[in-house]
This record gives structure tokens, C-alpha cells and sequence, in this order.
């Protein structure tokens, strides 16, 4: 990689550095959007949460009462999908919130601005590239984190006002819905920010930054939910074969258990209660039950708490590795034949 030329005639001499002013000056638009973004979401959330989820949860005990006891079933069919309708796009929002983190900052945060000169500029202006990195860093962690956490405290709340008032309310281990009620939907937005950084630094270019961001969020995104379910103890719950499979939350693992105990693969065939063929298939199995490895509701924040740790994890190994970087592709040799850092 080329190092990042500086032009040492046009730095300032009187050791005064630009503050973080500059950052919100150049980035304001940006901020505005965010802002609003947050503002109208978290309007959005308050009346999904309450008068929606309200007059969702009369018309299916509307439902419920008319219709299962074989009278005039008449409901409020809009409310339930007006409901259902605002819940999976605020949702889908939030699960797309580190997505358009991460593509600003590979855009327009680090990649244009390396790729057009201003971030070299502001080096020869009293600011040294470490510190231009650690402002672009922290500032916008800052803004990111406050915006994005109230919207994961607010969808948690939203989605705890339905829970067990409306009928088609998603479960809590719901993948969207998981991540979008805590806070591991935050680290994925700093994981965003931490990989458009270190893409920047890298590419020094605005749309193969962006790329790389993308990708490391989704990335990131995809390891975090194959490695969930294993960061916490899980539960096993044995069933007979007449019974089928027992157990309800985030799925581990399921299948036969044998006279022996051991855990085979099921070949599909059912609790013997629906299909008495299946007994024979059972048979030639010695199967004896059924075994269902899950994580049960009360596993929801150590899930969480455990995989946001690792997540943010990720989110400081790429800033860690952005500024190595910096520092490599800003430093000087000197006459003798080392480098310094400019």
C-alpha cells in the first residue's frame, strides 16, 4: 500500500488543531438526516406501541370471542393488520440501521474523503492523522449509539406491550425481533462504523469502501447468529415418541434419542400419535423418544449481553486495525532510511 503523502509546506505552525467542530460541519447534513431518521422512527414505535398495539389486542379478543364460540364473527380485521403492517417495517428499519450506518461511513466518512483529498488537507492543518481518525471514530460512535439505542429500547418496549395480548405477535426469538429489541443491533451499527473506517484507510476509495463495509456488517451479521445459540448453556428437553417434539425458544439442536441415549439424526417420519407406520421406522432406529436442545425465554439476555460483547469485540479489532494502518500509510522515511510518522 502507498503511503498517504502529506504536503509538510501548507501545515500550520502556531500547534493549534482543528476541534471536533469541524466534523459536524463537514458531516452536518448527514447529522440532520440521522436525527430525523431517529426522531421519526421513535414517533412511530410510541404509536405502534401504544394505540396500535391497543386496538390490535381488542379486535382479536373481538375475534376470539365471536368467532371461536360460532356467533356473528365480526372483528376489527384493519387493526390487526395495521398493526402487523407498521410492526414489520419499523423492524425491518432497525435490522437495516447498521446496513446504512456502515454505508456512510465507508462512503462518505472515510472513502471520499481519502479519496478526495480532504483528509490529507486536514492533516496539514494541526491535526495529525491518529487524531483525525480517533474524532471521525468517536463522535459518531456517540451519535450512532445514543440514536440507535433508544430505538432498540423503544422497539422492546413496543414489542413487550403486544406480548401476550395479540395473537400473531412475533416470538422473541424471532430473528429480526431479537435483535431489533436489544442491544446487539447497536454493536452491529459500531461494527459499521469501525469497518467503513478500516475500509476507508484501506481502499482510500468511495465506492470499494462502501463495499467492503457492507460486506463486513453482513458479514458480521451472519457469524453472530450461527454463534448465539452456542455462547449460552442450553436446555434439553426429552419427549416420548407419542408426544412429538417439546419445547419452545431459540433451537439448538433436535432429533431421536436411542435405548442407549445417544442423540441420532430424525429421519422425519413424526410422533407415532399421527402415524402409527412410523413406530416400525422407530424401531429399526431403537429410538425411545425425542430430544429438543433450545434456549428458553429466560436465556434471552445472556444471549444477548454475550453476543454484543463479542460483536463489539469485532467493532474494536477493525478500528484497532484502521489506525495500524493510518499509521503505516502516513508514516515518513527519514534519512536513515526509517519511518517516522507524520
Amino acid at each position: 500500500m502507498t503511503a498517504l503523502a502529506l504536503s509538510p509546506g501548507t501545515a500550520k505552525t502556531d500547534g493549534h488543531a482543528p476541534g471536533a467542530g469541524w466534523l459536524f460541519r463537514l458531516h452536518r447534513p448527514a447529522l440532520y438526516i440521522w436525527i430525523g431518521v431517529v426522531a421519526v422512527l421513535a414517533a412511530v414505535l410510541l404509536w405502534l406501541g401504544g394505540p396500535l398495539t391497543d386496538s390490535a389486542a381488542a379486535a382479536w379478543r373481538q375475534y376470539n370471542k365471536a368467532c371461536s364460540e360460532g356467533g356473528d364473527c365480526r372483528y376489527d380485521q384493519d387493526s390487526i393488520v395495521r398493526y402487523k403492517d407498521v410492526y414489520a417495517y419499523t423492524t425491518a428499519a432497525l435490522t437495516a440501521l447498521p446496513f446504512v450506518v456502515g454505508a456512510w461511513a465507508g462512503a462518505a466518512l472515510f472513502g471520499r474523503e481519502l479519496e478526495h483529498g480532504t483528509a490529507q488537507l486536514a492533516w496539514t492543518q494541526g491535526l495529525s492523522p491518529a487524531r483525525w481518525l480517533a474524532t471521525k471514530l468517536i463522535v459518531p460512535t456517540v451519535v450512532v449509539g445514543a440514536g440507535t439505542g433508544l430505538l432498540v429500547a423503544l422497539h422492546r418496549l413496543m414489542w413487550s406491550a403486544g406480548d401476550g395480548r395479540i395473537d400473531t405477535a412475533k416470538s422473541w426469538y424471532d430473528n429480526p425481533t431479537l435483535h431489533a429489541n436489544g442491544p446487539t443491533t447497536v454493536a452491529f451499527a459500531l461494527t459499521g462504523l469501525a469497518g467503513g473506517a478500516l475500509g476507508g484507510v484501506l481502499l482510500r476509495r468511495t465506492l470499494p469502501a462502501l463495499t467492503f463495509t457492507l460486506t463486513v456488517v453482513a458479514a458480521t451479521r451472519f457469524l453472530a447468529d450461527q454463534l448465539m445459540p452456542h455462547l449460552w448453556p442450553a436446555v434439553t428437553r426429552v419427549s416420548s415418541l407419542a408426544d412429538g417434539y417439546r419445547g419452545s425458544g431459540l433451537g439448538v439442536d433436535s432429533g431421536l434419542v436411542t435405548a442407549t441415549g445417544a442423540h441420532i439424526a430424525d429421519p422425519g417420519c413424526g410422533p407415532t400419535s399421527v402415524s402409527s407406520a412410523c413406530k416400525a421406522v422407530y424401531a429399526d432406529l431403537d429410538a425411545t423418544g425425542f430430544y429438543t436442545t433450545y434456549h428458553p425465554e429466560s436465556h434471552y439476555w445472556p444471549l444477548q449481553l454475550t453476543t454484543t460483547a463479542v460483536v463489539t469485540a469485532v467493532a474494536a479489532a477493525l478500528a484497532v486495525a484502521a489506525f495500524v494502518l493510518l499509521k503505516h500509510a502516513t508514516a515518513t522515511p527519514t534519512r536513515g532510511g526509517t519511518e517516522a510518522s507524520v
